[in-house]
């Protein structure tokens, strides 16, 4: 029944694509789904990995460019109506969606029902499959995603229709930051990966070694779903501007070392991006740099090798706002010797003349910390849902405002400070007046930074 009404909902939400029709399945998607699934069945990874990686794009690419895959009802009949794979590929069904249509809310909406019940076989069902690490991390990566983009949704609300505010009110529950951040926390515990990490390091555990894989025909599902977990709540909770708490959640995760997290480019550049940005936030600027000039340093010798992969473009972009976020880091707290040779001319060559700038104490150098913060920065997020009351606004860069608020006072009080130390080391003895006369600020701001150095 739950079937039906999806399938229902979803031939009235694509009026607008003419054409497509959810019940038609092409020859190419039948094989698709069927050899799929029995790689599934047999536990084969190495097939399964080349079918999600390769067929599923080339399919995608070459017959469902700008429209939907075909329905899960219209394929489950395939894989004899298998409950666990329909979850999966209705996952995968929507994450096409999401990367080549906009949502409506409805789909937004079926897509966190279907989080909900995949997540939950995998917390309370009898798992046995084996699934590629890509795809297990691109579930924990879109989960996010998707409840990133329903709260900057529901947060634009001054041109939702009637009908939209209804289902807002109707589906309140749908990507609540609670229910996101309990699936997550639940797939930590549940999968004991923390517990696993420690007796790793006492040569009890095999996990890093065989990147989360099962030889013994066990199932590797839980396991590094709740691996990954650990790096989406950080994720989140960079989103919602609590980086201790973050940060807090990657500790059993040590990024010094090589680990299941650097198995997947797009796992392993959004830990550290989340990681440094977190570290930059809370002023620790030598972990950032340190972190930061080790993954640009990574992505620079490794990037071709990535050019066909579907992450191409984010490795790209991550790549740029990271070397936007280093040279925040080394403006307020200049420590060139931490940087390669090979990332430092890139970053030069990028942002020298821009970093000169941002050395100085003025309006201009705020300017361009305030372009590279707002160039570089996560998508934050307002979770608490909207007033439904006339007249309705928009709140969704609320989150993100107040973040660049916080982040430039940081980034007076710091270049202040390094302003004062400077002077400081030429003169024994000199005024405040004098001192303030030299660093082109009143009186009134230099004493209070003179407070919180001594």
């Amino acid at each position: 029944m739950a079937n039906q009404d999806f399938e229902e909902r979803q031939q009235q939400q694509q009026p607008q694509e003419l054409g497509y029709d959810p019940n038609f399945v092409p020859d190419s998607v039948k094989s698709f789904v069927v050899h799929l699934y029995r790689h599934i069945r047999e536990k084969n990874v190495y097939e399964i990995h080349q079918m999600y990686e390769s067929s599923f794009q080339t399919l995608s690419e070459r017959l469902f460019k700008d429209t939907p895959w075909p329905s899960v009802d219209a394929v489950a009949h395939y894989v004899d109506n298998d409950h666990v794979f329909c979850l999966l590929y209705r996952e995968m069904w929507f994450r096409h969606l999401y990367a080549r249509l906009t949502p409506t809310l409805r789909q937004r909406i079926d897509s966190w029902d279907n989080y909900c019940s995949l997540f939950q076989v995998v917390l309370h069902g009898v798992v046995n499959m084996q699934l590629p690490n890509q795809w297990l991390w691109d579930m924990v990566d879109e989960f996010v995603y998707q409840f990133q983009s329903f709260c900057q949704y529901r947060a634009k609300m001054k041109n939702k229709t009637e009908q939209e505010i209804a289902l807002l009110r109707q589906f309140d529950q749908a990507w609540n930051v609670f229910g996101v951040l309990n699936f997550l926390q639940a797939l930590v515990e549940k999968s004991a990966i923390i517990q696993i990490l420690e007796q790793e390091k006492e040569g009890l555990e095999q996990f890093t070694a065989t990147d989360g894989y099962d030889y013994n025909g066990g199932s590797n599902v839980l396991k590094v779903l709740g691996y990954f977990s650990m790096v989406g709540l950080l994720r989140v909770h960079c989103l919602l501007g609590d980086y201790h708490t973050g940060l807090k959640c990657l500790l059993p995760i040590d990024i010094t070392q090589q680990g299941v997290y650097t198995s997947v480019i797009g796992s392993h550049i959004t830990t550290i991006y989340h990681y440094g940005f977190a570290n930059l936030m809370l002023r620790r600027y030598v972990e950032a740099i340190r972190e930061f000039n080790k993954i640009l340093l990574y992505i620079f010798k490794t990037k071709q090798y990535h050019q066909k992969s579907p992450q191409y473009e984010q490795i790209l972009k991550k790549n740029e706002q990271m070397y936007a976020l280093l040279a925040i880091s080394l403006s307020l707290c200049p420590q060139s010797r931490l940087v390669d040779e090979t990332v430092n001319s890139q970053l030069r060559e990028k942002y020298g003349e821009k970093m000169v700038r941002m050395q100085r104490y003025d309006d201009e150098a705020f300017a361009i910390y305030d372009e590279l913060f707002s160039y570089a920065c996560p998508k934050f997020i307002t979770p608490s849902a909207p007033s439904f009351e006339e007249p309705l606004v928009n709140y969704n860069q609320d989150a993100y405002r107040l973040q660049l608020k916080l982040f430039l006072y940081e980034a007076k009080q710091q270049q202040l400070l390094s302003g004062v130390r400077t002077f400081l080391k030429v003169y024994s003895t000199i005024s405040l007046t004098k001192l303030a006369s030299y660093m082109e600020v009143d009186e009134p701001t230099l004493r209070l930074q003179d407070i919180q150095l001594f």
